[in-house]
This record gives structure tokens, C-alpha cells and sequence, in this order.
């Protein structure tokens, strides 16, 4: 029986030896891969980075505006009547005071050639009225009646000759009269356009600017501008800004004199209208790629110790290339600029380069 036994036991025992050093075997390469991965863990990300210093930059904008009429106005008559007179010159220039059109006033006339007649009889009776107060002739009541009847026809003179004086539409200023939309002849009531008058030998630009640039227009202020066929830019000082900012454009309105007399200068024409600001000297600039946007507002990151830091930043101006940290960051601070995509909060990061902006 012990015969039987021995090659057994040494079989059983090469089999153990061949499990235990399997087993050793792959224990140690499960260690070398963890301790290879740890390593791998904790070696930091290279990456490329910018310093951040104040640099000098000059902000120019370019906004949309509407040329108008220094004055402007529909001319509508007063009154409703018949047109007897049409002396609208259509394109041409008007002195003020102008008579531009008549209307028929025959009836009013008539009525004011008959105040006059009552006025000189009243003034008769009032008189008479008078010598017969002194000798006690007639009451005082019986004379200030008298009194009373002339001041009232006086009254209705005044009365019809305002009515004459509203036949006569003139011009109210000194301008250019447009097109007529009425003939002679015509019946016309006070809503009536006659035609319109502009005074273009004086122009006003009006234009809008965003609510962050209020503070900097201020009266006086130049501006140039461009008009849509012309290669000319033309120069206007601002005269006046709105009292308020608009709420649902978030925008304030800004009027400015036209300097330049052109005749190629039409009111109503569309202008390109170019703004330029005091420069700023301590601005922070960056690459644009260095901005991340996010759900709300924008981050930068920063190398700082080592680590990967996340900085809330609110941004300012663009160029082509750069665009202005308004808050968020300080002179000095480093930027990260490549492997933004790769890289966590409190990733270790090795700067490989610092570029030049």
C-alpha cells in the first residue's frame, strides 16, 4: 500500500508547486499594473498658458441711426372749407410766413362788414346814452347796457377776424415743402394734409446706444457717420440724450447736430454711426479660447500651486483674437489655454509654456 501511495503524493505535491507559483506570478503583475496606473494618476497634464497684464486698448462701436429734419411738420388747415388758392411749391423753398393756400372766407367777410355796421350804431347810442346820464335822462342801468352792446359786437369783430385769419395757411418756419396731396377746389377740414415742410438746412441725428456706454455720451461728444450709396463720413456733435434708459431694449436714445451741410443729405436716410471711447490703459485681455462658456455666465482656468482652478469672469470688449476680463481675474494671474477640455477642477496641470499675447 505505501507503494501505491508515494507517486501519488508526489504528483499532488508538483501541482501545488505549479498553482503557488501561478498564483505569485499573476499577484505580482496585479501590483505592478495598480502601481503603473498610480503613477499614471498622478502625473500632471502639461499644458500651455498666458500671463495676464494690463495692456492698452481703444473701444469703438458702430450703431445704426435715422437722419432727421431739424423741423418737420404736416401742414393742415384750421378750419373746414372750400381751397380758392393752392400755392404750394412742390420740392422748392419757403420763407416763413408764407402763404401757402386759401380758403374761401366770402361768408365771414360779410359777417364782419355787418359787426362793423352795429358797432358804429352802438357806438351812436352809447354816446347818446352818455349826454342823457349827465342831465339824468336815463338810468345808469339803461347806459351800461348801451356800454355792454358795444363791447359784445367788438367782441364778435375780433372773433370773425380770428375766423379770416384761420383761411390762410402759412408756413410756419423756413424750409423745403414736399409733395401736395390736394387741389384747388377741394373741400378741406382740419384733418386734411396739405403737404408736409422740412427744415433740412439743419439736420439731427438720432441714434441708440446699449445701457453700458450711457455713462460715456455725454454733450458735445463727436460722432461720425456714414449714409447707405456714399463713400463721405460726416461729422455730428451730441446735442441731447434721452431722460431714461428704454426698458425692452435696455438702450438709451441720443441726438446729435449734423455738422457737415450736404445736399446729398436727405432726412429719413439710414446711417451707419461710428462711436470711439476714451482708451483704457489697465484692460485684461485674454485668448478667446481661454473663456469657457457655461449655463450661467463664463470661467476661465487658472494654474495656481500646481492645481487647476475654475474663476468666474465676466467679460468686456472682443478683437479678433482677444477678448477683455472685465471681473474675475488680477495682473498676473496665469491663464490655461490648451487642454481646456481635458482638464477638471483641482486637476494637476504643468505649465510646458508661456505664450507671449
Amino acid at each position: 500500500m505505501k507503494l501505491t501511495l508515494k507517486p501519488l503524493r508526489l504528483l499532488l505535491t508538483g501541482i501545488g508547486i505549479i498553482i503557488f507559483s501561478s498564483c505569485g506570478s499573476s499577484g505580482k503583475n496585479d501590483a505592478s499594473a495598480r502601481s503603473g496606473a498610480g503613477l499614471n494618476r498622478q502625473m500632471p497634464m502639461r499644458v500651455e498658458a498666458v500671463v495676464v497684464r494690463p495692456t492698452m486698448i481703444s473701444e469703438s462701436i458702430q450703431v445704426p441711426g435715422t437722419l432727421i429734419a431739424n423741423e418737420a411738420t404736416e401742414i393742415h388747415p384750421e378750419i373746414s372749407g372750400r381751397l380758392v388758392q393752392l400755392n404750394v411749391a412742390e420740392g422748392r423753398f419757403i420763407s416763413k410766413g408764407a402763404l401757402l393756400a386759401k380758403i374761401y372766407d366770402g361768408d365771414l367777410q360779410a359777417q364782419l362788414k355787418k359787426l362793423q355796421v352795429q358797432l358804429e350804431i352802438a357806438n351812436t347810442n352809447e354816446e347818446r346814452s352818455s349826454q342823457l346820464l349827465k342831465i339824468q335822462g336815463i338810468s345808469k342801468s339803461d347806459y351800461d347796457a348801451s356800454v355792454l352792446n358795444a363791447s359784445n359786437i367788438r367782441a364778435d369783430i375780433d372773433i370773425t377776424r380770428a375766423n379770416i385769419t384761420k383761411t390762410e395757411i402759412r408756413a410756419p418756419f423756413s424750409g423745403r415743402v414736399g409733395l401736395k396731396n390736394i387741389s384747388p377746389g377741394a373741400y378741406v377740414t382740419p384733418l386734411t394734409i396739405l403737404a408736409t415742410i422740412q427744415q433740412v438746412d439743419l439736420l439731427k441725428l438720432d441714434f441708440t446706444v446699449p445701457e453700458k456706454y450711457s455713462s460715456e455720451i455725454t454733450k458735445g461728444k463727436s460722432v461720425s457717420f456714414s449714409t447707405e450709396g456714399s463713400g463721405k463720413t460726416y461729422d455730428a456733435k451730441v446735442m441731447a440724450t434721452e431722460s431714461s434708459i428704454t426698458e425692452n431694449t435696455r438702450t438709451l436714445m441720443v441726438r446729435a447736430v449734423v455738422e457737415n451741410k450736404d445736399a446729398a443729405l436727405l432726412p429719413g436716410s439710414f446711417a451707419k454711426v461710428s462711436l470711439n471711447f476714451d482708451p483704457d490703459p489697465n484692460a485684461l485681455m485674454v485668448p478667446s479660447q481661454a473663456v469657457l462658456p457655461q449655463a450661467r455666465g463664463k470661467k476661465v482656468i487658472t494654474y495656481q500651486a500646481g492645481m487647476a482652478r475654475f474663476i468666474d469672469v465676466t467679460t468686456g470688449i472682443r478683437d479678433s483674437a482677444r477678448v477683455q476680463i472685465v471681473s474675475g481675474l488680477n495682473p498676473g494671474d496665469t491663464v490655461v489655454i490648451t487642454g481646456l477640455l481635458s482638464i477638471r477642477p483641482e486637476t494637476k496641470i504643468e505649465i510646458s509654456k508661456i505664450v507671449n499675447q
